[in-house]
């Protein structure tokens, strides 16, 4: 673990989870309605799965489990 990735909070890697999603901008207004509010995560809109936000992966390590909205370098 490097560090916090300077736009890790608002944006996910593109490897992980990619403007080109068919689901993006739902899930990532899902993420940020879910950010504004102070929740850890949000359900996702698609699988159902609960999906932890970047400001709340972003107070403990990173887990190595490539978190769909992780903020740290690997």
């Amino acid at each position: 673990m490097s560090g916090l990735r300077p736009d890790g909070l608002e944006v996910p890697r593109n490897d992980r989870f990619g403007t080109d999603h068919p689901h993006y901008a739902a899930c990532m207004e899902a993420h940020r309605n879910a950010t504004e509010a102070g929740a850890s995560g949000y359900i996702d809109p698609v699988s159902g799965l609960f999906v932890m936000t970047a400001s709340y992966l972003a107070g403990r390590a990173c887990c190595g489990r490539a978190c769909r909205h992780c903020p740290w370098e690997q």
